[in-house]
């Protein structure tokens, strides 16, 4: 936006148009014992130059990708975003559309919702993606819900190397709904234990539910947990917050999955400190017409020609809200669009490059870190951009030290998990040079970065 501050001259002819002599006579309605009788207490007014100084000096005091050697991800993954993707988006056709309700003036809206719709089918090898969700976790609720709703079920069965954040919303949404959540434990591969989950599996349970990759960066045998869970009549659900995985995986529709709710920010967003983000939403046809959210459908208008409009409304502010499939009200539009144009620049063979460097790099980062010798990774299951690694010393010293070099080395995971004290989620994506890495390993030796 554009510094243009108001002129006296500006003021005297909007105070002319309105009616009025003066500033004051645009408050007249407040009594005078509720106004304020003194100047608010803000710096005097500076320049253009002055203020982007200011807000330069107060933007440098954030820890980012940029000024910190970062390895943090669980769940928010630092990717390569070609130029091309902020430069379309900022489009003002773009970034000032609102809700397509009326297709008559909303098509350009519904045919990028389209778009994207039709490539999460195509990532996640599903029959319907929906036109986004708030974020991975919310759509990790939602296909819970959904699981409810089409099996009639109260059980839901959810792996604990599912992401931390994830298993909490989940809890949230269905506090209140009599569910029953079970969580089955993670076995020394760092997967879902697949002999615990059959002695849980029963004809009361609505969903299975694992990441894909799962919180550690292993990658689940979806097959495997999904077979088991058809076998007891019960939905799979795969969670995939780390879309890029995708690239080079199976998808989770080839595997048999029923349902696929995953986070879309590494298709083109941005880290933003935590947001916006954008949720994607994906099931078999059968189910269409239990899946929450948006679905932008195809058609043609009286002229035979393509057009474009929401379909299948039975959700939010269409239909009684004790019907709806969700009350999720709103889709995030332009973080959809930011990943359409994302992916599209990409294309299939770009998104497998850069899934393999984010495989290739993480591998030699693991290798290298295990050579140290006071570090030993915890799982033994083939991961894709993340790992775990214990350290033989109290972590806190060690990542305090570290920080204070510029290197943020990954996520403790204690908190979330006691049982893997002085454990650590390392995460390595495209975005690191060799560099990079070695400058960690060395800080993780002893050395100086």
């Amino acid at each position: 936006m554009r510094y243009l501050p108001h002129t006296e001259t500006d003021v005297a002819q909007m105070l002319e148009r309105i009616g009025v002599d003066k500033l004051a006579d645009l408050f007249c309605e407040v009594p005078q014992n509720l106004r304020l009788r003194r100047p608010l207490a803000l710096p005097q007014p500076c320049s253009e130059t002055e203020l982007i100084r200011e807000l330069q000096r107060l933007a440098a005091q954030n820890a980012t990708t940029e000024t910190h050697n970062c390895f943090l991800g669980g769940g928010a993954y630092d990717h390569f975003i070609p130029a091309a993707v902020d430069q379309l988006v900022s489009r003002s056709e773009f970034y000032t559309a609102y809700t397509p309700y009326q297709p008559e003036i909303s098509q350009g809206t519904l045919q990028a919702i389209f778009e994207f719709q039709t490539l999460v089918c195509q990532l996640t090898g599903m029959d319907v993606a929906n036109a986004s969700m708030y974020d991975g976790a919310s759509a990790c609720a939602e296909a819970v819900l959904m699981s409810v709703r089409l099996t009639r079920r109260s059980k839901l069965l959810i792996s604990r190397a599912l992401n931390p954040r994830y298993r909490q919303t989940v809890t949230s949404y269905c506090r209140y709904l009599g569910l029953q959540l079970i969580e089955v434990p993670y076995g020394p591969d760092g997967r879902t234990d697949s002999e615990q989950l059959s002695k849980l599996l029963d004809k009361d349970v609505a969903a299975v539910v694992a990441g894909y990759p799962n919180y550690f960066g292993v990658i689940e045998d979806l097959a495997a947990l999904t077979e088991a869970a058809h076998g007891a009549g019960a939905r799979m659900i795969a969670s995939v917050a780390e879309p890029i995985a995708l690239g080079l995986l199976k998808s989770p529709g080839e595997l048999g999955v029923d349902i696929v709710a995953g986070e879309g920010q590494g298709l083109g967003l941005p880290l933003s400190f935590g947001g916006p983000y954008l949720g994607f939403f994906a099931v078999r046809q059968q189910d269409v017409r239990g899946m929450p959210g948006r679905l932008v459908g195809e058609t043609v208008d009286n002229n035979g020609q393509r057009g474009f409009v929401l379909t299948l409304a039975t959700r939010e502010q269409h239909i009684r809200r004790e019907k709806a499939t969700s009350n999720i009200c709103s889709n995030q539009g332009l973080c959809a669009l930011m990943s359409t144009v994302f992916m599209a620049l990409l294309g299939k063979q770009g998104l497998r490059d850069m899934a393999e460097q984010n495989l290739a790099k993480a591998s030699y980062a693991r290798q290298q870190i295990a050579a140290l010798g006071h570090f030993s990774p915890v799982f033994d299951g083939p991961s894709f951009n993340e790992f775990v690694i214990r350290a033989n010393q109290p972590l806190a010293p060690l990542l305090a030290d570290l920080e204070q070099q510029g290197i943020l080395p990954g996520i403790p995971l204690a908190q979330s998990y006691p049982e893997l004290d002085n454990c650590l989620l390392v995460c390595v994506t495209e975005q690191k040079r060799r560099l990079d890495i070695d400058t960690l390993v060395a800080a993780l030796g002893g050395g100086a970065a």
